[in-house]
């Protein structure tokens, strides 16, 4: 379960922090804009990991998605958050974490009328093992080659989480999905 003390970074509408909220009362459908953080992790062999978001999840219950997501508690550095999320979701180290798309902003609305409305800035990482799935987050896993997510993506990007849908296309550079390339690329 999420920690009811967790709180998130609220945001002025140029990005700036004006405020800080309990995570429990923020995402509702009419979200402030807030700060959040996506990673995309990969492993030795270049696989991406997905994994399917627990039915218990607020927002998109059930839905494939990027590795993980979270929030980066007030004065937190967002590196930090990430290997922490990294750790408590999936039970992840991570190695060569870079940040790939500083800018990336989303505002998505749920089947439910839950409102997603964050500055998203997204990672890259390698995993140093396996995940071992927190349930209350993550409900499967899977390693996928990048061809494959890129097939997938485009045949039912309805499957998939918006924040990954829309990360896939920026990290492509040409409205596609993740590429090899775009990994090797983060990579470097």
């Amino acid at each position: 379960m999420s920690d009811p003390t967790e709180r998130v970074v609220l945001l002025d509408e140029r990005g700036d922090p004006c405020g800080v909220a309990p995570k429990a009362t923020v995402h509702d459908t009419q979200t402030a804009l807030h700060l959040a953080f996506s990673c995309h992790v990969r492993d030795a062999n270049g696989r991406i990991l997905l994994t399917r978001r627990a039915l218990t999840k607020r927002t998109w219950p059930g839905t494939w998605t990027n590795a993980f997501c979270g929030h980066p508690q007030p004065f937190e550095p967002i590196p930090d958050a990430v290997e922490r999320r990294g750790r408590q979701e999936l039970g992840l180290e991570l190695r060569d974490l870079r940040l790939v798309l500083p800018d990336f902003r989303y505002r998505a609305v749920d089947a439910s009328g839950v409102v997603e409305n964050e500055i998203c800035p997204v990672y890259t990482a390698e995993a140093v093992a396996d995940p071992v799935l927190d349930p209350d987050e993550a409900m499967d896993a899977a390693w996928i080659e990048p061809a494959q997510l890129a097939a997938a993506l485009a045949a039912a990007p309805w499957a998939f989480s918006p924040w990954l849908v829309l990360q896939a296309r920026e990290l492509s550079g040409a409205g596609g999905a993740i590429s090899a390339a775009a990994w090797t690329e983060s990579r470097a």
